[in-house]
C-alpha cells in the first residue's frame, strides 16, 4: 500500500527539524557504538522520500508500478516528495524519514550533518543537469553581472554552479535559489538570466521558455558521468531493517531494469506521477529530451565523490572537505547484485 505525503515545510517547521537534525546527530555520535544494533527484522513501515523530478525516475517508477510494493510484502510504503535536497535531509535527520532518494550534495551534507549517522546505499540516476541561459549569452564571461538560479541553498546543482563561477573567476553573479517550477516562471517573465537545473526543468527552459544551454555538467565529469541522484538510508534503520532496506534496492533495480526495456512506458508512468505529485505533465518534446540526457543505473559512481566533497569548499558551501570514510555501505546492494549474477560496486575510500 502507497501513501503520498506531499511535504512542504514552513519555516517554524523547518527550523524545528534542523535543531532536531543537530541533536539527532549529537546524540547519535556521543553514543558511538551503541547505535550499532542487531536486526530486528522487517519493518512494519518504511518511509522514502524523492523528488517529482525525472532524475528521480527509479523512484516514481517504483512507487508507482508495485516494484518498492512487491518486495516489501507486509511492510508499508509511505513515500513523501520534496522540491529540494536540503528539505529532504532535514525529514531524514528529523527522523521523519527512513530512505531517501536524493542528489550527491545533499547525501555529503547529510553524512556530515549526522556525524556519520548516514549511510549511502545505492546510485539511482547519472547525468541530466545543464546551466541554460538566454540566447543572448554564449560565453561564460558573459555571466558577469547575471541572475542564475539555482533548486535550493548547497543543493547539488548550487555547488556545481558556485564551483564553476569560482573557477572561472567570474564576479558579480547573482545566485537566486528558487523552487524548479518558480524558476521556469521567473525565466519566462525576464526575471531571471538562467539556471543550472536538472531535469526536466533544464528541457522545460529550453523547449518552453527559449533558453539556450550554455553547459551541459556531464562535460566537466570523466566519461561524461556524475551521480545526480543516489540513495540514502539512515545507519539506526539500516542497522535495525537490513532486509527492508534490501528489499527497497531490490525494487529500485526492478524498476531500473524495466524502464530500460520498457522507455516509453517508463515516460508515461513518469510523466503520469510528475501530474499526480507537481500538478503539470510533460510535453512529449521535454519528456524525450529529458530521459536523453540521464541514465539510469544503481551505480553511484563512487569515485566522484572525494572531488565533490571539494566542490562543496570550492563553492563557498563548506570550509573544509568532509573525510567520506564510512560514508557509503554497499553491503545490501552487492548482496542483491551477486544474488542476480551482477558485478558489485566497488567504493574506494568510502567505506570503514
Amino acid at each position: 500500500m502507497r501513501t503520498h505525503h506531499r511535504t512542504r515545510l514552513t519555516a517554524a517547521a523547518f527550523a524545528a527539524l534542523t535543531l532536531a537534525s543537530g541533536i539527532a546527530g549529537c546524540s547519535r555520535a556521543d553514543r558511538g557504538t551503541e547505535v550499532e544494533q542487531k536486526s530486528q527484522g522487517a519493518a512494519a513501515e518504511v518511509r522514502v522520500g524523492y523528488f517529482p523530478n525525472v532524475t528521480h525516475a527509479p523512484a516514481l517508477i517504483g512507487a508507482k508500478n508495485g516494484f518498492f510494493a512487491k518486495e516489501l510484502g507486509s511492510t508499508k510504503l509511505t513515500t513523501q516528495t520534496f522540491n529540494a535536497g536540503p528539505e529532504e535531509v532535514n525529514a531524514l535527520l528529523g527522523d521523519s524519514l527512513d530512505i531517501a532518494f536524493i542528489g550527491s550534495g545533499p547525501a555529503i551534507n547529510a553524512f556530515t550533518k549526522s556525524k556519520g549517522a548516514i549511510q549511502l546505499v545505492s546510485g539511482a540516476v547519472t547525468g541530466g543537469a545543464q546551466l541554460v541561459v538566454k540566447p543572448e549569452i554564449t560565453a561564460p564571461e558573459q555571466l558577469t553581472g547575471k541572475n542564475i538560479a539555482t533548486p535550493s541553498l548547497a543543493n547539488t546543482q548550487d555547488v556545481a554552479l558556485k564551483k564553476f563561477v569560482a573557477e572561472k573567476k567570474l564576479a558579480g553573479v547573482k545566485v537566486t535559489n528558487l523552487d524548479n517550477p518558480k524558476t521556469f516562471d521567473a525565466f519566462k517573465k525576464g526575471e531571471l538570466d538562467g539556471g543550472w537545473l536538472p531535469e526536466p526543468w533544464s528541457s522545460r527552459l529550453v523547449l518552453d521558455a527559449g533558453a539556450k544551454v550554455l553547459l551541459d555538467e556531464k562535460t566537466l565529469w570523466p566519461e561524461g558521468k556524475f551521480p545526480t541522484t543516489v540513495v540514502i538510508v539512515r545507519s539506526e534503520f539500516l542497522q535495525q531493517h537490513p532486509e527492508t532496506v534490501t528489499a527497497i534496492l531490490k525494487g529500485e533495480l526492478a524498476a531500473i531494469e524495466w524502464a530500460k526495456t520498457n522507455p516509453a512506458e517508463a515516460k508515461k508512468v513518469v510523466n503520469g506521477e510528475l501530474k499526480a505529485l507537481a500538478g503539470s505533465t510533460l510535453s512529449e518534446a521535454v519528456l524525450d529530451r529529458a530521459f536523453s540526457g540521464i541514465e539510469l543505473g544503481i551505480d553511484p559512481v563512487a569515485s566522484t565523490f572525494s572531488q565533490l566533497a571539494q566542490d562543496s569548499v570550492t563553492a563557498g558551501v563548506v570550509k573544509s572537505a568532509v573525510d567520506l570514510k564510512g560514508f557509503a555501505d554497499f553491503g545490501p546492494l552487492n548482496a542483491v547484485l551477486s544474488e542476480q549474477g551482477k558485478p558489485g560496486v566497488n567504493a574506494p575510500g568510502l567505506t570503514k
